[in-house]
């Protein structure tokens, strides 16, 4: 269920180092230029808005390499700033000139102009060179003997002797471009992730917030549960108790004087006591399913799909039995964006992928309907988002108008060192 990155192609690897050519250098030594005009200039209080100005646009640059590494090349290189805000230039300038990233931008443009520029020279290069030797020799043939002849100690090149050498040239340029044209791209990417990306503090950081948010969320998810067995037990199971009790009563007391009307109230009684049984039922299956602890995750999304009014074609591949907590989840979320499907989508037919690889419960539940579905706050894929974020997991929607719609979910589990499954 991994998703493949983009990458390269070979015969593309000279058109875009072309392309870098040509913004590299240019590009950055002008926004590095005016970068220390504007430190120059800020005692003056001039280069205040100079330095705002460039710092942007130093950002909207890195923001499109970031943007082309990833698309084009493979290599994702996520955002790194911090958030600006609001005020004027002072306001802002003091928050880019706090954010680390800021400086690791310029550290970048210095590395785009030099070593980034080398680079993308050697691959063009390469490839230029190939054209080059194979014409080589009948240019030797409408020049000057002296043009193109290489002397190299122990033989000589020219266009009367060992003028097929350039051919061999031809073929060693031809396989160190068909080597390292995209290798030199792609490399480049790399090394510019470490400077572009987030550094591992900054990492961290966000990895802390995303967990006090997430926990923060699952507290709030708890209570809204609670609220909402609670309401659901005094709406239903417990007033049908009280009246069931109050039949009794009744019936105690028309048990002598009118027989008749006792059978009918316990008649009531029997069928309130089945009425509350079946809520009782309904509540515990909407707490923990018992066909999931029965059956884990793969026999209870089996009965999800049998119970769905759409045709849907389940494929379960779990190695192992997950943790309690990952396999409710997991099964609430796939229950969830199957209901929607079966309400909204005017869909036919759907289908669940689920796999567990490398300490990931990858999950896809798909349907060939009329599409337009998105994650808006409060609805139900939001509420699968909420869920899945105390596992650390995401979810992807990917539903053009005119469908099919694709929910991909994931969050992370080990066996190992989870919380114990039931048995």
């Amino acid at each position: 269920m991994a998703e493949r990155a983009p990458r390269v192609s070979r015969l593309a690897a000279p058109g875009w180092s072309f392309v870098f050519i040509l913004f590299s250098l240019p590009v950055s030594v002008p926004l590095l230029v005016g970068t220390v005009l504007g430190t120059v200039l800020s005692p003056l209080w001039l280069g205040l808005p100079v330095l705002v100005l460039f710092a942007a646009l130093v950002r909207g640059y890195t923001d499109t390499y970031r943007r082309w590494a990833g698309r084009v090349l493979g290599v994702a290189i996520p955002r790194p700033y911090r958030p600006i805000p609001r005020g004027g230039p002072f306001t802002k300038l003091k928050a880019l000139g706090t954010d680390p990233a800021t400086y690791r931008d310029h550290a970048w443009l210095w590395l785009n102009a030099t070593l980034g520029f080398a680079m993308s020279v050697i691959s063009l290069a390469l490839f230029l060179g190939i054209g080059f030797y194979l014409i080589e020799p009948y240019l030797m043939q409408i020049t000057p003997p002296d043009v193109f002849s290489y002397d190299f100690g122990l033989f000589r090149v020219n266009a009367h002797e060992n003028w097929w050498v350039s051919w061999v040239f031809a073929v060693l340029a031809f396989v160190l471009w068909w080597i390292l044209g995209p290798v030199l791209l792609r490399g480049y990417a790399r090394l510019a992730r470490w400077l572009l990306g987030p550094s591992a503090r900054a990492q961290l950081s966000q990895r802390v917030a995303d967990l006090a948010s997430s926990r923060a969320e699952t507290v709030d998810i708890q209570a809204a549960e609670l609220r909402r067995i609670e309401r659901d037990l005094h709406d239903g199971a417990q007033a049908r108790l009280v009246s069931l009790g109050m039949s009794l009563g009744m019936a105690e007391d028309l048990l002598t004087r009118n027989p008749g009307m006792a059978q009918e109230l316990l008649a009531e009684a029997r069928q309130s006591t089945s009425l509350a049984l079946s809520e009782l039922r309904g509540l515990v299956r909407g707490i923990h399913p018992p066909v999931l602890a029965d059956r884990g995750l793969d026999g209870a999304v089996q009965a999800l799909a049998l119970a769905n009014p759409l045709s849907v074609d389940v494929d379960i591949d779990l190695p192992v039995r997950l943790p309690a907590p990952v396999e409710s989840a997991a099964y609430f979320a796939i229950a969830e964006v199957l209901t929607n499907a079966a309400k909204h989508s005017g869909a036919g037919n759907a289908w669940v992928r689920v796999r567990y690889e490398d300490g990931q419960l990858g999950m896809m539940v798909g349907d060939n309907g009329r599409g337009g579905a998105t994650a808006a706050p409060g609805g139900g894929l939001h509420g699968i988002e909420r869920r899945l974020s105390a596992f650390d997991g995401t979810v992807t929607v990917a539903s053009p108008v005119g469908g099919p719609t694709v929910v991909t979910m994931r969050l992370r589990c080990d066996p190992a060192t989870d919380a114990a499954r039931p048995s």
